[in-house]
């Protein structure tokens, strides 16, 4: 799929996977929106790739359907990537025997769950109002992230770990609801990437070799650009449909 003239919704842009997402869509000619509760960093990216930025809470249908019709207002929307997400760690009951506040798993589960969803659903709602780019029938195209630990779940990855097999569990059934509408969805399993998260500084450089150990080949951590050429080509390449795709250099999360 050609993303000349087009526009983009990417969640998380303002940094790690989203950022680099939206700065190789931009170079495939897509106008992009980020998507993010960072309004500095988010309109610093924008600015830089000659978008628009949109400050949202991905599970907040209001601000997101504003981000779409942002999008559609510079160029026929034809790209989301679902970049947003958040962990928050805890055992199910801790070793005093109490149990997990269940406030703190459902704040993960709607970020990272039913953001993804909701976005999903108003953008290709938008998608569906263009008009076919191929003699397929082609609208649009949109990669959600989830996690290897959607299948690796380490200890006290409860939360997590269920929002990301959520987001896993449902791209075959949305692949198949958007058929109709000429709309390919396709996931990506990220394994240990060097992103924001593990902070800056020499103890974070240190933790992250470590962490690099872990990985079976090469050892290191992925960078966001690594992941962000998956996400073009999840894209852009015509015959890529409801996969879920590790990105993780063969890692295998041990229980901690």
């Amino acid at each position: 799929m050609d993303l000349t003239g087009a526009s983009a919704v990417v969640t998380g842009g303002a940094s790690g996977i989203g950022e680099a997402s939206a700065r190789k869509l931009a170079e495939l000619g897509a106008r992009c929106v980020i998507v993010d509760l960072n309004e500095e960093k988010g309109t610093a990216v924008a600015n830089e790739l000659g978008g628009l930025f949109a400050k949202a809470d991905v599970a907040d249908e209001d601000q997101v359907q504003a981000a779409v019709d942002a999008a559609m207002e510079m160029a026929p929307l034809r790209a989301l990537v679902n970049g947003a997400g958040l962990g928050s760690a805890g055992r199910t009951v801790d070793r005093n025997g109490d149990p997990m506040p269940l406030k703190q798993f459902e704040f993960v589960i709607r970020v990272n769950l039913i953001g993804t969803f909701n976005c999903i659903r108003l953008a290709a709602a938008a998608m569906a109002k263009t008009d076919p780019v191929d003699a397929d029938g082609q609208r649009g195209a949109i990669v959600n992230m989830a996690s290897v630990a959607a299948f690796d779940g380490q200890t006290g990855q409860n939360s997590y770990s269920a929002s990301k097999g959520g987001v896993v569990g449902m791209t075959l059934p949305i692949a198949r609801d958007l058929v109709p509408l000429g709309i390919r969805v396709n996931t990506i399993a990220p394994g240990l990437i060097d992103t924001p998260i593990y902070g800056e500084g020499e103890a974070s450089e240190k933790f992250k070799a470590r962490l690099g150990e872990s990985v079976l080949f090469p050892k290191r951590l992925g960078s966001p650009a690594e992941l962000a050429s998956v996400v073009v080509e999840c894209i852009t390449n015509d015959y890529m449909n409801a996969e879920t795709i590790r990105v993780d250099g063969g890692v295998r999360l041990p229980p901690k």
